[in-house]
């Protein structure tokens, strides 16, 4: 005979029984869920690889086009879930235009460039781009003619009554960067103007390709230049120039080349961004070990890359200045990749460049530096791959800087600093 149970009785153990089978089950799931790896989301992984996978890179002849070319040699964008194609460029102007176009997705880039560009201001169209990550500080120079040697040393004051007697006969003594927004540029009108000298009213300012630099000094087309390793050591080996001074000189660690991106293409792809600068990462501590640099110097002195004489390109790496003029020094401040906090995409130099913009008579009016320093620097972008691999940066720095004149830089004052330069062309 079937003993009838009481519904209530059943619903009590049918209740009691399922609960602890349902228990089981979650304990047991959160057993095995907990051993699955990152990204397991119900019976799917969550995609963390790149929304590109194929990365065009440009780069100019230049040494510290070293982070993305050795990232791409030893295969460490690859690590990071990336095909890498690295191009070279036949002048800034062009690397610009292909960033513009999508033809390249990163490149190499004067930290100036993508300012301008964000602003529509020094002949570039109105194109926003982003600055992730700052790819070197130092590693560029100021050259000068031979004739210039015993008159002028490392003090641009000396060249004063050089230029004003050139000016007075009515042929301005030439000068050449190579872009006029660029980092080149700002060095060329800093040094000029601390010895007295207005590069828009009292010489001629040329824009020339760095590898160009030599041949159109060589032939007498002008005076001197600025322009980053290995070309200014190379005037000293080929003797149609000597070096007056580093930049380094002019601002101990001061920001120079970028990574920089369109900022359309960084929203799209915010994983392929962030697997490049973990991969550049990578390379920039790779290249601040010093044992290191003559390997660097062997690839990037390759025609596809630089095409220059790979211990030419060594000796300023390791901070050996032989300036040409018999003048020699162990440069402590010589190109950095990674060391001290080299890579932070800092505000403030930002703000810097766009004071000097301002200086110049480059835009009219007060400009909105907090506004397109924050638009352009992207720390966030930064911080961000730099968390997922664990790495410790040195955060935002704010503080206020001297350059070699003694003029006081303080970030949170642009517009004063702007405006407090005996030489300048300010506009109202």
């Amino acid at each position: 005979m079937i003993k009838k149970m009481h519904p209530k009785m059943i619903d009590s153990k049918l209740t009691r029984r399922g609960f602890l089978r349902n228990a089981s089950r979650v304990v047991g799931a959160a057993t095995v869920l907990a051993g699955l790896p990152k990204g397991w989301i119900g019976s799917v992984y969550a995609d963390d690889s790149p929304e590109t996978k194929t990365v065009r890179f440009g780069m100019i002849a230049l040494t510290d086009c070293s982070p993305i070319v050795m990232a791409h040699e030893k295969g460490l964008f690859k690590k990071f879930g990336l095909e890498s194609v690295v191009s070279k460029g036949a002048n800034w102007a062009a690397i610009r235009d292909s960033l513009s176009s999508g033809d390249i997705q990163g490149t190499h880039m004067l930290l100036g460039m993508p300012l301008a560009s964000t602003m529509g201001i020094g002949g570039s169209a109105k194109k926003p781009m982003i600055i992730p990550w700052i790819l070197n500080r130092n590693g560029q120079a100021i050259t000068l003619k031979n004739s210039f040697k015993g008159k002028v040393a490392d003090d641009p004051k000396a060249l004063k009554p050089l230029v004003d007697k050139a000016k007075s006969l009515g042929e301005p003594l030439t000068f050449a960067m190579t872009f006029p927004t660029g980092t080149h540029a700002m060095w060329m009108r800093y040094y000029l103007a601390a010895g007295g000298i207005n590069p828009d009213k009292d010489i001629s300012l040329i824009t020339i390709p760095p590898p160009q630099m030599i041949a159109n000094m060589k032939v007498g087309k002008m005076d001197g230049f600025c322009v980053g390793e290995p070309w200014n050591a190379r005037a000293v080996v080929d003797n149609i120039g000597y070096t007056s001074l580093g930049t380094q000189d002019i601002w101990k660690d001061h920001p120079e080349k970028v990574c920089a991106f369109l900022a359309e293409f960084a929203d799209k792809n915010p994983k392929t961004v962030k697997a490049i600068l973990k991969a550049l990462h990578e390379a920039s501590v790779w290249l601040d070990t010093m044992e290191n640099r003559g390997e660097l110097s062997q690839v990037v002195s390759k025609p596809t890359y630089i095409n220059c004489a790979s211990e030419t390109i060594l000796g300023r790496l390791k901070g050996e200045m032989s300036y040409g003029d018999g003048r020699t020094k162990q440069d402590p401040n010589y190109m950095i990749f990674s060391n001290r906090n080299c890579n932070y995409p800092q505000l403030k130099y930002a703000k810097w460049f766009l004071s000097q913009y301002r200086r110049w008579g480059m835009v009219d009016g007060t400009v909105d530096y907090e506004g397109i320093a924050k638009k352009v620097m992207r720390p966030d972008i930064y911080e961000e791959a730099m968390k997922e691999i664990g790495y410790a940066h040195g955060g935002s720095d704010v503080s206020a800087e001297t350059l070699f004149d003694g003029v006081k830089y303080d970030p949170s004052n642009p517009e004063a600093y702007a405006k407090g330069f005996a030489v300048h062309n300010l506009k109202a």
